[in-house]
């Protein structure tokens, strides 16, 4: 298995690994997910991401260069915020390995993957945010040494 960043060849089976995701959030929140093999991204929009240094892409990949996984990254800095310090953090927006896969620490090296990288690039930190009804990617977070920054709370009306 190989860690690279995401090219275009990649795409189809990029969406099929958000269709997977949008349904592990559609089973935990119907409320707020739909279900209908909906994807986070249109083709151009995936596409113009792929291409911004802004926002990286990681895939894990098998021997026949087949994406197993990715991780979608965000830099994000706040210069002279009023209240923030300047640091440099990459935010981990989304961490997928295919359902098939799981269970062979692909996830883990995508994100120490995510983790070199961060620290190549001058990042103070690694953040990510996580659904409270996921269980399975919260353990694994947890087991990756995460702990909770903030939490996001709310009251359904």
């Amino acid at each position: 298995m190989d860690i690279r960043r995401a090219e275009e060849k990649d795409m189809e089976r990029i969406n099929e690994l958000l269709v997977q995701v949008c349904l592990v959030h559609h089973m935990g929140r119907p409320d707020l997910f739909q279900g209908n093999h909906n994807r986070k991204y249109t083709d151009e929009q995936l596409r113009d991401i792929i291409h911004d240094d802004g926002r990286p892409i990681f895939v894990a990949v098998d021997e026949q260069d087949g994406v197993l996984g990715y991780a979608f990254c965000i830099f994000r800095q706040y210069l002279n915020d009023n209240i923030l310090t300047d640091i440099k953090t990459l935010y981990i927006d989304d961490l997928c390995v295919d359902e098939a896969a799981r269970g062979q620490h692909i996830g883990r090296q995508l994100y120490e993957a995510v983790l070199s990288f961060a620290k190549e690039s001058g990042c103070y930190n690694v953040t990510l945010n996580v659904w409270s009804c996921n269980e399975a990617a919260m353990k694994f977070y947890e087991k990756c040494g995460l702990k909770p920054q903030k939490v996001g709370m709310e009251t359904i009306l």
